[in-house]
């Protein structure tokens, strides 16, 4: 099991696939630190429910915490030498590989100025590829056993999420969301000037005389990006 900070409380799902969801569904009387976890072997899986206290366009920011604390979480736990990054604005990669991603829930019924009762940050990452063959099948992926982390590891780099997200919220809370959000576009695979406004939407600067190009936020966390909806994990 996960070695989590006191201000978390452990749920764990042994169906494939519900983190996200069960979170969700716990999330109005659960109450904030709740951390529901998926323990297997071939993926890691799990979700935090967040309290935010600003208004659902402004709270919604807190995806890029969890996205920073994920990757410093993997860093952590895999080859340091190798890059974490990130595709605009869920996806994960490892050395350039697709790896898996984050994604964020909120009431159906909050809207943008009204201050959600809750969030929901989860993460689903490939862990092991061993059941699907060789590796050279899907050479645009790669797996957390590949990369170091072995299966025997997953319940401290979920512990190790825990930690860091704190670490992010600590950061967000003390100096602003500037040095969270210099963070995750530190890691963002982009060309070009990004900067990211208020709301979270992204606005890339290309040549000086081009246009700026901006890219919702609410529009690209409508449908995760690097979730394969016909397997229900990300894609290989």
């Amino acid at each position: 099991m996960p070695g989590l900070p006191p201000a978390y409380r452990l749920v764990v799902r042994n169906e494939p696939g519900t983190a996200f969801a069960h979170a969700c569904r716990l999330a109005p009387k659960a109450g904030a630190g709740t951390l529901v976890w998926v323990p297997r072997s071939d993926l890691f899986e799990l979700a935090v429910v967040l309290e935010p206290d600003e208004v659902l366009r402004r709270a919604r920011l807190a995806f890029f915490a969890g996205m920073v604390a994920t990757a410093d979480a993997i860093a952590a736990a895999c080859a340091p030498e190798k890059p974490v990054g990130f595709d605009w604005p869920d996806m994960i990669r490892f050395d350039g590989a697709r790896l898996g991603g984050g994604r964020l829930g909120w009431p159906g019924d909050c809207g943008e100025e009204d201050v959600p009762d809750w969030l929901v940050f989860s993460i689903m990452l490939i862990a092991s590829k061993r059941e699907i063959g060789e590796p050279g099948l899907t050479p645009d992926s790669t797996a957390l056993d590949e990369e170091g982390c072995a299966e025997d590891g997953l319940a401290e780099l979920a512990g190790q999420f825990a930690r860091c997200l704190m670490r992010s919220f600590d950061t967000w809370y003390h100096e602003g969301f500037d040095p969270i959000g210099n963070r995750y576009l530190a890691r963002l695979n982009l060309a070009g000037d990004p900067a990211l406004e208020e709301n979270g939407d992204l606005i890339l600067r290309h040549a000086a005389s081009a246009p700026p190009e901006r890219m919702e936020l609410l529009k690209a966390l409508r449908v995760p990006s690097w979730l394969d909806e016909s397997t229900g994990r990300p894609y290989l």
